[in-house]
Protein backbone atom coordinates (compact mmCIF):
# COMPACT_ATOMS: atom_id res chain seq x y z
CA UNK A 1 0.00 0.00 0.00
CA UNK A 2 0.87 3.67 -0.82
CA UNK A 3 0.11 7.53 -0.40
CA UNK A 4 -1.43 8.94 -3.54
CA UNK A 5 0.27 11.83 -4.14
CA UNK A 6 -1.51 12.45 -7.50
CA UNK A 7 -4.98 12.33 -7.88
CA UNK A 8 -6.46 8.94 -8.73
CA UNK A 9 -10.10 6.95 -9.06
CA UNK A 10 -9.78 6.95 -5.16
CA UNK A 11 -11.63 10.71 -5.72
CA UNK A 12 -15.11 9.22 -6.93
CA UNK A 13 -15.87 13.14 -8.30
CA UNK A 14 -12.83 13.18 -11.43
CA UNK A 15 -12.56 16.69 -12.40
CA UNK A 16 -13.09 17.77 -16.16
CA UNK A 17 -9.69 17.21 -18.42
CA UNK A 18 -9.58 20.82 -18.91
CA UNK A 19 -8.80 21.13 -14.92
CA UNK A 20 -5.78 18.75 -15.37
CA UNK A 21 -3.71 21.13 -18.04
CA UNK A 22 -0.21 20.36 -16.57
CA UNK A 23 3.03 22.50 -16.62
CA UNK A 24 3.78 25.60 -14.57
CA UNK A 25 1.39 28.33 -14.83
CA UNK A 26 3.07 32.21 -14.84
CA UNK A 27 1.36 35.81 -15.33
CA UNK A 28 1.89 38.80 -14.22
CA UNK A 29 -1.37 39.57 -11.36
CA UNK A 30 -2.40 42.84 -9.62
CA UNK A 31 -4.17 42.29 -6.29
CA UNK A 32 -6.99 43.74 -4.75
CA UNK A 33 -5.70 46.07 -1.94
CA UNK A 34 -7.74 46.95 0.93
CA UNK A 35 -6.90 49.63 3.26
CA UNK A 36 -6.87 50.00 7.35
CA UNK A 37 -8.87 47.95 9.78
CA UNK A 38 -12.30 46.46 9.43
CA UNK A 39 -15.40 48.56 9.02
CA UNK A 40 -18.60 47.78 11.06
CA UNK A 41 -21.95 46.41 9.79
CA UNK A 42 -22.94 49.53 9.84
CA UNK A 43 -20.09 51.48 7.96
CA UNK A 44 -19.94 48.52 5.50
CA UNK A 45 -23.84 48.87 4.86
CA UNK A 46 -23.44 52.94 4.06
CA UNK A 47 -20.63 52.41 1.87
CA UNK A 48 -22.91 50.23 -0.16
CA UNK A 49 -25.76 52.25 0.05
CA UNK A 50 -23.57 55.02 -1.36
CA UNK A 51 -22.94 53.06 -4.63
CA UNK A 52 -20.00 52.42 -6.76
CA UNK A 53 -18.42 50.46 -9.67
CA UNK A 54 -20.89 48.72 -11.94
CA UNK A 55 -18.32 46.20 -12.71
CA UNK A 56 -19.29 44.14 -9.98
CA UNK A 57 -20.92 43.34 -6.12
CA UNK A 58 -22.62 40.76 -3.83
CA UNK A 59 -26.11 41.92 -3.00
CA UNK A 60 -25.57 45.90 -3.44
CA UNK A 61 -22.33 46.43 -1.86
CA UNK A 62 -19.91 47.28 -4.87
CA UNK A 63 -16.24 46.48 -6.07
CA UNK A 64 -14.06 46.67 -8.59
CA UNK A 65 -12.26 43.55 -10.72
CA UNK A 66 -9.07 44.71 -12.53
CA UNK A 67 -8.46 42.72 -15.48
CA UNK A 68 -5.46 41.13 -13.95
CA UNK A 69 -7.56 40.24 -10.62
CA UNK A 70 -9.62 38.42 -13.44
CA UNK A 71 -6.51 36.21 -14.67
CA UNK A 72 -5.16 35.46 -11.54
CA UNK A 73 -8.44 33.89 -10.89
CA UNK A 74 -8.93 32.09 -13.96
CA UNK A 75 -4.92 31.00 -13.85
CA UNK A 76 -5.42 29.31 -10.44
CA UNK A 77 -9.17 27.95 -11.53
CA UNK A 78 -7.52 26.14 -13.93
CA UNK A 79 -4.90 24.70 -12.21
CA UNK A 80 -3.51 21.30 -11.96
CA UNK A 81 -4.13 19.77 -8.45
CA UNK A 82 -1.00 19.05 -6.96
CA UNK A 83 -1.24 16.41 -4.71
CA UNK A 84 -2.10 18.07 -1.81
CA UNK A 85 -5.37 18.25 -0.77
CA UNK A 86 -8.47 17.28 2.40
CA UNK A 87 -11.77 17.49 1.73
CA UNK A 88 -15.70 18.00 3.43
CA UNK A 89 -18.65 16.63 2.00
CA UNK A 90 -21.26 19.05 3.32
CA UNK A 91 -25.23 18.11 1.74
CA UNK A 92 -27.56 21.39 1.60
CA UNK A 93 -29.16 21.93 5.33
CA UNK A 94 -31.60 24.25 3.23
CA UNK A 95 -32.32 27.85 1.51
CA UNK A 96 -33.69 31.21 2.91
CA UNK A 97 -33.43 34.64 1.46
CA UNK A 98 -30.29 35.70 4.06
CA UNK A 99 -26.89 36.38 3.74
CA UNK A 100 -24.87 36.16 7.24
CA UNK A 101 -21.77 38.25 5.40
CA UNK A 102 -23.31 41.17 3.55
CA UNK A 103 -26.57 41.61 5.01
CA UNK A 104 -26.10 40.51 8.39
CA UNK A 105 -29.61 41.01 10.86
CA UNK A 106 -31.11 41.59 7.90
CA UNK A 107 -33.37 38.54 7.45
CA UNK A 108 -35.41 37.57 4.10
CA UNK A 109 -33.87 40.67 2.61
CA UNK A 110 -31.42 38.52 0.31
CA UNK A 111 -32.13 36.87 -2.63
CA UNK A 112 -32.50 32.85 -2.26
CA UNK A 113 -29.15 31.26 -0.93
CA UNK A 114 -28.82 27.42 -0.63
CA UNK A 115 -26.94 26.75 2.50
CA UNK A 116 -24.24 23.85 3.35
CA UNK A 117 -22.83 22.87 6.16
CA UNK A 118 -23.45 24.42 9.71
CA UNK A 119 -27.32 23.99 10.70
CA UNK A 120 -27.97 26.87 12.13
CA UNK A 121 -26.84 29.29 9.56
CA UNK A 122 -29.46 32.72 9.10
CA UNK A 123 -29.17 36.19 8.85
CA UNK A 124 -28.06 36.35 12.48
CA UNK A 125 -25.11 34.21 12.25
CA UNK A 126 -21.80 34.95 14.29
CA UNK A 127 -18.88 32.45 15.23
CA UNK A 128 -20.28 32.72 18.57
CA UNK A 129 -23.72 30.47 16.99
CA UNK A 130 -21.49 28.41 14.63
CA UNK A 131 -19.44 27.06 16.82
CA UNK A 132 -22.63 25.87 19.15
CA UNK A 133 -24.37 24.69 16.18
CA UNK A 134 -24.51 21.52 14.34
CA UNK A 135 -23.31 20.66 10.79
CA UNK A 136 -24.14 18.85 7.63
CA UNK A 137 -20.62 18.22 6.92
CA UNK A 138 -18.52 14.86 7.20
CA UNK A 139 -16.07 15.32 8.86
CA UNK A 140 -18.15 17.07 11.78
CA UNK A 141 -14.99 18.71 12.81
CA UNK A 142 -16.34 21.45 9.89
CA UNK A 143 -19.08 23.42 11.71
CA UNK A 144 -18.21 26.29 8.53
CA UNK A 145 -20.98 27.77 7.09
CA UNK A 146 -20.91 27.61 2.76
CA UNK A 147 -23.74 28.75 0.30
CA UNK A 148 -24.59 29.94 -2.91
CA UNK A 149 -27.72 31.01 -4.96
CA UNK A 150 -30.67 29.03 -5.48
CA UNK A 151 -30.66 26.96 -8.79
CA UNK A 152 -33.73 26.88 -10.58
CA UNK A 153 -35.85 25.01 -13.50
CA UNK A 154 -38.16 25.77 -14.83
CA UNK A 155 -39.12 28.16 -12.06
CA UNK A 156 -38.80 24.99 -9.19
CA UNK A 157 -35.69 25.32 -6.58
CA UNK A 158 -33.88 22.16 -7.52
CA UNK A 159 -31.27 21.11 -4.43
CA UNK A 160 -27.87 20.11 -4.80
CA UNK A 161 -27.26 16.50 -5.35
CA UNK A 162 -24.18 16.44 -3.75
CA UNK A 163 -21.74 19.18 -2.49
CA UNK A 164 -17.93 18.63 -1.64
CA UNK A 165 -15.57 20.99 -0.28
CA UNK A 166 -11.97 21.15 -1.39
CA UNK A 167 -8.99 22.26 0.57
CA UNK A 168 -6.22 22.38 -2.15
CA UNK A 169 -2.29 23.51 -1.62
CA UNK A 170 -1.55 25.85 -4.94
CA UNK A 171 0.27 28.67 -3.60
CA UNK A 172 3.20 28.49 -1.63
CA UNK A 173 2.65 24.69 -0.30
CA UNK A 174 5.19 24.92 2.25
CA UNK A 175 4.06 27.72 4.39
CA UNK A 176 0.36 27.43 3.99
CA UNK A 177 -1.38 28.42 7.14
CA UNK A 178 -5.00 27.57 8.14
CA UNK A 179 -8.18 29.59 7.52
CA UNK A 180 -8.49 31.82 11.04
CA UNK A 181 -11.13 31.16 12.85
CA UNK A 182 -14.02 33.88 11.73
CA UNK A 183 -12.77 33.99 8.68
CA UNK A 184 -15.67 35.37 5.81
CA UNK A 185 -14.97 35.54 2.04
CA UNK A 186 -17.41 35.78 -0.73
CA UNK A 187 -16.20 35.51 -4.39
CA UNK A 188 -18.14 35.95 -7.72
CA UNK A 189 -19.87 38.41 -9.35
CA UNK A 190 -23.57 38.37 -9.03
CA UNK A 191 -24.11 41.51 -10.85
CA UNK A 192 -22.18 40.36 -13.74
CA UNK A 193 -24.24 40.91 -17.37
CA UNK A 194 -21.73 38.64 -19.37
CA UNK A 195 -20.06 35.42 -18.38
CA UNK A 196 -16.48 37.70 -18.96
CA UNK A 197 -17.34 39.61 -15.94
CA UNK A 198 -16.99 36.61 -13.87
CA UNK A 199 -14.16 34.13 -13.97
CA UNK A 200 -14.96 32.11 -10.93
CA UNK A 201 -18.46 31.25 -12.72
CA UNK A 202 -17.79 27.41 -14.16
CA UNK A 203 -20.40 25.07 -15.11
CA UNK A 204 -20.12 21.73 -17.01
CA UNK A 205 -21.94 18.74 -17.38
CA UNK A 206 -20.47 15.49 -16.12
CA UNK A 207 -18.58 13.01 -18.21
CA UNK A 208 -18.57 16.44 -20.96
CA UNK A 209 -15.06 17.64 -20.58
CA UNK A 210 -16.09 21.60 -22.08
CA UNK A 211 -17.10 23.82 -19.26
CA UNK A 212 -18.64 27.64 -19.87
CA UNK A 213 -19.56 30.07 -17.60
CA UNK A 214 -23.26 30.28 -18.31
CA UNK A 215 -25.28 27.26 -18.22
CA UNK A 216 -24.52 24.26 -20.26
CA UNK A 217 -27.31 22.30 -21.48
CA UNK A 218 -26.69 18.68 -20.24
CA UNK A 219 -28.01 15.45 -22.09
CA UNK A 220 -29.98 12.67 -20.87
CA UNK A 221 -27.63 10.77 -18.42
CA UNK A 222 -25.37 13.45 -17.48
CA UNK A 223 -25.50 15.89 -14.78
CA UNK A 224 -24.94 19.71 -14.10
CA UNK A 225 -21.70 20.55 -11.91
CA UNK A 226 -19.85 23.41 -10.94
CA UNK A 227 -16.70 24.51 -9.44
CA UNK A 228 -16.25 27.36 -7.15
CA UNK A 229 -12.64 28.63 -5.81
CA UNK A 230 -11.59 31.12 -3.85
CA UNK A 231 -8.48 33.08 -2.80
CA UNK A 232 -4.97 31.75 -1.83
CA UNK A 233 -3.55 34.60 0.26
CA UNK A 234 -5.07 36.32 3.45
CA UNK A 235 -3.20 39.77 4.44
CA UNK A 236 -2.84 38.66 7.82
CA UNK A 237 -5.06 41.02 9.60
CA UNK A 238 -8.37 41.13 9.06
CA UNK A 239 -11.34 38.46 9.15
CA UNK A 240 -13.47 40.58 6.60
CA UNK A 241 -13.25 43.67 4.94
CA UNK A 242 -16.18 46.51 3.54
CA UNK A 243 -16.27 44.09 0.00
CA UNK A 244 -15.76 41.03 1.83
CA UNK A 245 -13.43 40.46 -0.55
CA UNK A 246 -9.85 42.65 -0.48
CA UNK A 247 -8.81 41.10 3.02
CA UNK A 248 -7.94 37.94 0.46
CA UNK A 249 -5.89 37.93 -3.12
CA UNK A 250 -4.52 35.25 -5.56
CA UNK A 251 -1.46 33.93 -5.44
CA UNK A 252 1.43 35.45 -7.85
CA UNK A 253 3.08 33.37 -10.52
CA UNK A 254 0.39 30.54 -10.86
CA UNK A 255 0.81 26.72 -9.19
CA UNK A 256 3.60 26.74 -6.59
CA UNK A 257 3.94 30.70 -6.84
CA UNK A 258 3.85 33.00 -3.54
CA UNK A 259 1.53 35.70 -2.15
CA UNK A 260 2.02 39.37 -2.06
CA UNK A 261 3.56 41.38 0.09
CA UNK A 262 -0.28 42.99 0.42
CA UNK A 263 -1.43 39.49 1.29
CA UNK A 264 1.57 37.56 2.97
CA UNK A 265 -0.33 34.76 4.09
CA UNK A 266 -0.49 31.13 1.91
CA UNK A 267 -4.04 29.85 3.05
CA UNK A 268 -5.59 26.58 1.01
CA UNK A 269 -7.31 26.80 -2.06
CA UNK A 270 -10.95 27.03 -1.35
CA UNK A 271 -12.99 24.83 -4.05
CA UNK A 272 -16.94 24.01 -4.25
CA UNK A 273 -17.82 21.33 -6.18
CA UNK A 274 -21.47 20.93 -6.85
CA UNK A 275 -23.64 18.76 -8.46
CA UNK A 276 -26.87 18.82 -9.46
CA UNK A 277 -29.44 15.90 -10.84
CA UNK A 278 -31.11 18.18 -13.54
CA UNK A 279 -30.28 18.47 -17.46
CA UNK A 280 -31.90 20.17 -19.98
CA UNK A 281 -33.13 24.30 -20.49
CA UNK A 282 -34.55 26.33 -17.99
CA UNK A 283 -31.84 26.96 -15.48
CA UNK A 284 -31.71 30.36 -14.10
CA UNK A 285 -29.88 31.25 -10.19
CA UNK A 286 -31.46 33.42 -7.41
CA UNK A 287 -29.60 36.88 -7.84
CA UNK A 288 -30.35 40.53 -8.15
CA UNK A 289 -31.17 42.51 -11.41
CA UNK A 290 -31.77 45.97 -11.94
CA UNK A 291 -31.85 46.13 -7.81
CA UNK A 292 -34.13 43.26 -7.12
CA UNK A 293 -34.20 40.06 -5.95
CA UNK A 294 -35.05 37.49 -8.50
CA UNK A 295 -35.11 33.59 -9.18
CA UNK A 296 -34.00 34.33 -13.29
CA UNK A 297 -30.18 35.33 -12.90
CA UNK A 298 -28.30 33.80 -15.79
CA UNK A 299 -25.61 30.82 -15.21
CA UNK A 300 -22.49 33.63 -15.19
CA UNK A 301 -24.05 35.77 -12.31
CA UNK A 302 -22.83 32.77 -10.04
CA UNK A 303 -20.97 33.19 -6.66
CA UNK A 304 -20.38 32.00 -3.03
CA UNK A 305 -19.72 32.52 0.37
CA UNK A 306 -17.65 30.84 3.25
CA UNK A 307 -17.68 31.38 6.76
CA UNK A 308 -14.95 29.67 9.10
CA UNK A 309 -15.80 27.67 11.48
CA UNK A 310 -13.83 24.76 11.57
CA UNK A 311 -12.32 23.16 14.82
CA UNK A 312 -9.05 24.74 14.93
CA UNK A 313 -6.81 22.09 15.82
CA UNK A 314 -8.24 19.50 13.47
CA UNK A 315 -7.76 22.34 10.79
CA UNK A 316 -4.41 23.01 11.75
CA UNK A 317 -3.49 19.09 11.13
CA UNK A 318 -5.08 19.02 8.04
CA UNK A 319 -3.34 21.51 6.71
CA UNK A 320 0.41 19.97 8.02
CA UNK A 321 -0.91 16.31 7.29
CA UNK A 322 -1.93 16.72 3.91
CA UNK A 323 -0.87 20.37 2.37
CA UNK A 324 2.06 20.77 3.64
CA UNK A 325 3.20 17.48 3.81
CA UNK A 326 2.16 16.70 0.27
CA UNK A 327 -1.06 14.07 0.27
CA UNK A 328 -4.42 14.05 -0.79
CA UNK A 329 -6.30 13.02 2.13
CA UNK A 330 -10.04 12.02 2.55
CA UNK A 331 -12.74 13.05 4.94
CA UNK A 332 -11.06 11.50 8.08
CA UNK A 333 -7.74 14.07 7.21
CA UNK A 334 -5.92 10.86 7.07
CA UNK A 335 -4.11 10.61 3.38
CA UNK A 336 -5.83 7.71 1.11
CA UNK A 337 -4.23 4.22 0.45
CA UNK A 338 -3.98 2.25 -2.36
Amino acid sequence: MRFIRERRAADPVPRPPRLRRAGALTVALVTLVAGGVLADRDAVDARAASGGSAVGGHAGHAYALSPEQEAAALELQLAPVRGSEFRADCPSKGRAGDDPIVMWGRPGASHTHEFFGNTTTNAYTDLTSLRAGGTTCNPVADKSAYWVPTLYQNGVAQKPQSVRIYYQGLTDRPNVKPHPQGLRIVVGNPLATSAGQNPAARWNCVGIPAASGDFPVCPAGSKLETYLDFPTCWDGKNLDSPDHKSHMAFGLGGVGGTCPASHPVPVPRLEFLITYDVRGTGLSLAGIRDGANVTTAPGYTFHGDFFNAWDEAELARRVKTCIVDGYICGNDGQPIQQ
